[in-house]
């Protein structure tokens, strides 16, 4: 799949970072010797960790050249790395973990999040908020459109499966954690009207149905999906829509 594109993540920038603003407000910690923003993407998320704990060893890792770069030129004096999510465990000495939208695009990463919380340290904490909206209509009509359209044989099984139930997450992770704490937040985004949602998704969840298509094959799809998003966000009464977007929160203290 092409790299990532930090533009057009930060298109709606201050409606992403929310929810890692959120997440952060949660973990109970004053002065981590060392923090490690996984997933780190452009920067913004690492930025807030910088303010909370200026006095921490900070590290951001992702997969991303693209993401890397920009978060170099965002936070030039933080280390920046490339990592796995699947595969990586913090070190010794590592106080906090914090991932904010990475964890859903990883193949069981249940297990991945085990190894993460077996990892850390007494005291040590884990901070993960993922997307938890395949069930919502912008992801729903990816599928639709996909398999109802001439390229169905090459998106079949694009979508990534949904969040396991909150039950598994506390049964696999508590086992690591001493105090586990597991919620959901429902953001309401206002957007400027159907085309902006379209652009939401487009730096996210679209990728995987647009990658395998030609130009002209992702220029029909596009116009097909967002038919399917004008019926699904109708206009509020100012004009504006209002993406409805649910996020799981984990917070657990080894």
């Amino acid at each position: 799949m092409p790299d990532w594109s930090p533009s057009k993540y930060l298109q709606f920038a201050d409606e992403r970072t929310r929810a890692a603003r959120d997440l952060l407000a949660q973990v109970p910690l004053t002065a981590p010797r060392r923090v490690v923003d996984m997933g780190s993407g452009p920067g913004n998320s690492t930025e807030l960790l910088v303010e909370r704990f200026p006095d921490a060893e900070m590290i951001g890792l992702d997969n991303s050249p693209a993401m890397l770069e920009e978060a170099r030129l965002r936070l030039p004096n933080v280390r920046f790395d490339m990592a796995d999510a699947a595969t990586w465990v913090p070190e010794p000495g590592t106080d906090l973990v914090f991932a904010n939208a990475i964890y859903q695009w990883v193949p069981d990463h249940l297990a991945a999040l085990e190894r993460v919380a077996a990892a850390l340290p007494e005291g040590g904490v884990l901070a993960v908020q993922m997307p938890d909206n395949m069930g919502e209509p912008s992801h729903v009509a990816m599928n639709v459109v996909g398999l109802g359209g001439p390229w169905a044989s090459r998106l079949r099984g694009k979508p990534r499966p949904p969040l396991p139930p909150v039950a598994k997450y506390y049964d696999r992770l508590k086992p690591h954690l001493g105090a586990l704490d597991i919620w959901h937040s429902v953001y309401n985004h206002v957007l400027d009207g159907p085309a902006a949602v379209v652009e939401w998704v487009k730096g996210t969840g679209l990728r995987p149905f647009l990658e395998p298509l030609t130009a002209d094959e992702q220029t029909e799809y596009l116009k097909r999906y967002l038919e399917q998003i004008g019926s699904a966000y109708p206009p509020r009464a100012d004009g504006k829509v209002l993406l409805r977007f649910p996020r799981l929160f984990i917070v657990g203290v080894k």
